[in-house]
């Protein structure tokens, strides 16, 4: 017995099987975002897919933004659909109304919204004409107001029912530069259609901190064909940046409409802080050769001490371990010689209340640039870096987790976009850093302070229990305020901290010297200080330090062999 038939559907109803519209304009072309899977192309904020109801062989362009399945181009950025869809290929079952008759004249009222002044006057002058030709009774008006009227209106059908396929895609030279650096960002306009494009009008959307928005002209661009054009961005504020959508504004030869339409890939561009190189010296608290990975042979080990692994091709047999291979049944060889890297721990102070003034030059910027100096400069000497701020927040993250960081390319990565969004907290103490510093080995600790009370200094002297070598640089803001209001620090322009008991004008120094006290070797930063000069200057205290420390030991030595 053969199954029920199937009844029609209702007349308006979906066919089955097809998807709900995701737009706000209903089923149909625009069905998807603000101008759906039809002849608009993706929403300015959608996905980079290619929709079902275009041409299967379209050309996307491919790259970091995730492009749909047919994707390929040499620019990367996601595939944005032009303005205008290409024609369905025979045998393509249609999704959605795809045939002319079926088009919703919403897209039409919208297309005439796009006429220009110079449009709009031809109609209004066509439709005067017309008015006059019937109360003056001249037919000769007539056709002259009608002609006027008509040539906006058959602009806007041409143009609107011109089926150009245009892809974009935008290229980043290079993606994160360092603040006062420019980035060159390349634009690509691909035609996919079979026939040529008009005038195009290209710009794009940039943050104002980067410069005004660029604007180019494109000649007519053949079937097949492509344009590039490029311009430049520069930032003196470090962040991240999105770059588009790409806008198309399309005009017909008269310039009696206009369309806009965006396309829907985004790009990122990171400001990193601002890295200065670093001079090699050495600093208490390092390991032997600065940084480089040292080595702990397993094989001066005990044999019951040696911690093996399965045998690899390869592997030299003379490494055998043999009591282990009879343990677990398998061939078993010893570890190789484990690096044991030096650690280095940045503590960056963000405490809004530890900094004033705001902008490029200003104490705090001068700090975060500071700290990924020197992330990036013990990276590069081969030391296990991690970045820790007041709140507790480390990166490459928790103490018992992930640890120090791996790869030094990539961790240094990580750290300059972690420092490219850092911003101000809104806490007045340093007690989570010294909750997270919980290892009696934490090497080498480099922090970079504000302005500094009695609390915060007697926190941060506790921290030198925890490291093997410390090194401060503090900023007094009182001395940035000023150079930045062009006066010299006075009373006036002290800082002192609402709400904190023994908070004085000279509050900075005395913790200054609470932290030498406890055996940090602290470097003072002066306005427009250069921190290669600063970090030379925390070598030489710390020879001096050892040598008053040699001369203290051999004192009471050459007082005992005098008596």
């Amino acid at each position: 017995m053969g199954s029920p038939a199937t009844p029609p559907p209702p007349p308006g109803s979906r066919p089955p099987g097809r998807a709900p519209s995701a737009g706000p304009y209903g089923d149909g072309p625009y069905g998807v975002g603000p101008y759906g899977d039809g002849p608009y192309g993706d929403s300015p904020y959608g996905s980079g897919h290619r929709s079902p109801g275009r041409h299967p062989t379209g050309r996307h362009g491919a790259g970091q933004h995730g492009a749909g399945p047919d994707s390929a181009g040499p620019y990367g950025g996601s595939q944005a659909t032009g303005p205008y869809a290409a024609p369905r290929p025979p045998g393509v079952p249609p999704v959605g109304p795809s045939s002319d008759d079926e088009r919703p004249t919403g897209g039409f009222r919208r297309a005439l919204g796009g006429l220009t002044t110079r449009g709009r006057s031809f109609v209004a002058a066509g439709v005067a004409a017309a008015a006059c030709s019937y109360v003056l009774g001249q037919s000769d008006l007539l056709r002259v107001g009608l002609l006027l009227a008509a040539l906006p209106l058959v602009c806007v059908a041409v143009l609107y029912r011109t089926r150009y396929r245009v892809a974009g895609s935008r290229r980043l030279a290079p993606s994160r530069v360092p603040a006062m650096s420019e980035a060159r960002v390349h634009l690509r306009v691909d035609n996919v259609s079979r026939m040529p494009t008009g005038l195009l009008m290209l710009q794009d959307r940039v943050p104002y901190v980067l410069g005004p928005r660029p604007r180019f002209v494109l000649d007519r661009v053949e079937p097949g064909g492509h344009r590039e054009v490029s311009y430049r961005v520069r930032s003196d504020l470090r962040g991240r940046y999105p770059l588009g959508p790409l806008q198309l504004r399309l005009t017909d030869p008269f310039g009696m409409v206009e369309l806009t339409r965006s396309f829907s890939a985004f790009d990122t561009l990171t400001v990193v802080p601002k890295v200065e190189p670093l001079p090699p010296v050495r600093l208490a608290g390092e390991s032997s050769g600065y940084g480089e990975s040292r080595t702990r042979a397993l094989s001066l080990a005990g044999d019951d001490d040696v911690i093996p692994r399965g045998y690899r091709h390869g592997d030299d047999l003379r490494r055998v371990h043999w009591r282990s291979t009879a343990k677990y049944g398998e061939l078993m060889v010893r570890r190789e010689e484990q690096p044991n890297r030096a650690r280095c721990t940045v503590l960056l102070d963000t405490r809004r209340d530890a900094y004033f003034g705001a902008g490029p030059d200003s104490a705090f910027e001068w700090a975060v640039s500071g700290a990924a100096s020197v992330t990036t400069h013990m990276l590069e000497r081969g030391f296990a870096v991690r970045l820790l701020t007041d709140t507790g927040s480390s990166v490459p993250g928790p103490e018992g987790t992930s640890g120090y960081g791996g790869d030094s390319s990539d961790m240094a990565g990580l750290l300059l976009d972690t420092l490219a969004v850092v911003d101000h907290s809104d806490g007045d103490t340093l007690a989570a850093a010294y909750d997270v510093l919980r290892s009696a080995n934490e090497g080498l600790l480099v922090g970079f302070f504000g302005d500094l009370y009695q609390e915060q200094a007697a926190t941060i002297a506790r921290m030198r229990q925890r490291a093997g070598g410390a090194v401060a640089f503090v900023l007094d803001s009182d001395d940035w305020l000023a150079r930045e209001l062009g006066a010299r620090p006075g009373p006036e322009l002290s800082a002192v901290q609402p709400g904190v008991d023994g908070a004085e004008p000279d509050s900075t120094e005395r913790a200054v010297r609470m932290l030498r006290e406890a055996g940090w070797n602290v470097v003072e930063v002066q306005p427009g200080a250069a921190l290669p000069e600063l970090w030379q200057q925390a070598d030489r205290y710390r020879s001096r330090e050892e040598t008053q420390a040699a001369q203290a030991h051999q004192a009471p030595r050459g007082a005992g062999a005098a008596g």
